[in-house]
This record gives C-alpha cells, structure tokens and sequence, in this order.
C-alpha cells in the first residue's frame, strides 16, 4: 500500500470530509530533518507490511506546503510537530504521535 501526498487546501479538506467514512493517516514531513526521516521510513515499512486497509495514508510535507500543514494544525486543534502522525476519525484527532514515536510497531498497535 502506498500513501498519498497533498499539497493544497481543497485535498485536505477532502480529507476531512472522508474521514466521516473512513479513518484517515496524516504524516506531517520535514525533508531537512533526520527525525522526520526515520519516521518516513517508519511510515513505509508499515505500509510495506500488512497496514489497515481501511485507512487511507497521506504525507504532508511541512516546508512545501505549509499552509496546509498549519490549517492541519488549526483544524484538529494540535500542536504543530515534526515529525508528526495523525489519525483522524471522524473530523477529528482520535491518536497523534511525534518525533520518535513514530515508529512501525506504534502504527501496528494503534491501526490494527
């Protein structure tokens, strides 16, 4: 499986919109920092495995597209980190990670 990244504000709210039908995955990037890096890695090793086929999985890469990563931010009433997973149910925060939480095994417990 693979994820999906956004870029713009209309692909996140289509996102929250979904999440009323499905559970959602954001992974909140930075491509200059090496934490976020090893939580990308974390991120594809899980989908690379058996991940929940009932999320859908997105990257948001926090320099690129910033106005997306802040309204992410607004919008779930959480702390802006990086790196930082996000699942969403329901248009709303239902479990957050960061830094080096994020990890393959914290997924698995979480999603599965």
């Amino acid at each position: 499986m693979n994820w999906n990244e956004i870029t713009t504000l209309e692909e996140w709210h289509a996102i929250m919109d979904k999440s009323s039908e499905r559970g959602q995955v954001i992974l909140k990037y930075s491509s200059t920092c090496p934490v976020s890096t090893n939580a990308l890695l974390e991120y594809e090793a899980y989908l690379e495995a058996e991940p929940n086929p009932d999320i859908d999985y997105t990257l948001v890469k926090v320099i690129e597209s910033r106005p997306v990563s802040d309204k992410i931010a607004a919008d779930l009433n959480v702390k802006h980190e990086s790196p930082q997973m996000i699942y969403i149910q329901n248009k709303s925060k239902y479990w957050a990670a960061t830094h080096w939480s994020v990890t393959k095994a914290h997924m698995t417990a979480v999603l599965d």
